[in-house]
């Protein structure tokens, strides 16, 4: 039986892609690079974000210039009330609390998160808060979900993930984690992540009532001759 849940942050629980994007691009284009479709598609769920940016610039600035400077811009966002809560997330961080330790594992830094959390409200319900800057390996590598289920003091074999992004959803299934997939915007996954999560649903409101069923399984199920009714696997 599952009993905890490991959370991305940006995209999963929180409307911030749009707002990192916007960030990003202007920090961009004050060193002389224009952004692109392409330049917003591979920042989404890109644990190397900021060296990522910095190349973008052609060597003029470093990948630290970038954390400060976007991390300032982003707390400046969360601050005016442009970074919101998912509808039906904070509600879905609630549920998973009913049912066990419930911590975030994301690539951003940690001052934004836990600015947002913190406007959340959502800080003293977590058991583990890990950060970009918390590991040597980001997503797609496990190193965020596995320091994350050492500190919620849970196996990774009985954490449940919920995650948006291709590398999300690998890093959490190579940690050995069960995973809720909540793709962005209906985003369909790359064939070769499709059969890594064990549910897929729209938004994070839809999950609130998924989740209770795989963190508490009925125990009738378990009986011999039962009725299996199982979580609506992936197509």
């Amino acid at each position: 039986m599952l009993r905890a849940t490991i959370f991305d942050l940006d995209d999963t629980l929180i409307d911030s892609g749009a707002a990192w994007s916007r960030v990003c691009a202007a920090f961009a284009a004050r060193h002389g690079h224009r952004w692109r479709a392409e330049d917003e598609a591979a920042l989404h769920g890109n644990g190397g974000w900021a060296p990522f940016v910095a190349d973008l610039c052609g060597g003029a600035m470093g990948s630290v210039d970038v954390v400060e400077s976007c991390t300032s811009a982003m707390v400046d966002e969360c601050a005016a009330g442009r970074v919101r809560a998912l509808p039906g997330a904070v509600e879905l961080i609630r549920e998973a609390g009913r049912h066990g330790p419930v911590g975030v594992a994301t690539a951003s830094p940690r001052r934004f998160v836990l600015a947002v959390l913190q406007r959340l409200g959502l800080i003293p319900v977590l058991s583990a808060v890990v950060c970009g800057e918390d590991v040597d390996r980001v997503k797609p590598a496990p190193d965020p979900y596995l320091r994350a289920a050492a500190e919620v003091g849970v196996p990774p074999s009985r954490c449940l993930a919920v995650e948006d992004s291709p590398n999300g959803i690998r890093s959490a299934a190579a940690a050995g984690m069960t995973v809720l997939a909540v793709p962005r915007g209906g985003m369909r996954l790359p064939a070769d992540v499709l059969h890594l999560p064990a549910a897929q649903v729209g938004t994070a409101a839809e999950a609130v009532p998924l989740l209770g069923k795989l963190l508490a399984p009925d125990l009738r199920e378990h009986r011999p001759g039962a009725r299996r009714e199982r979580a609506q696997p992936l197509s």
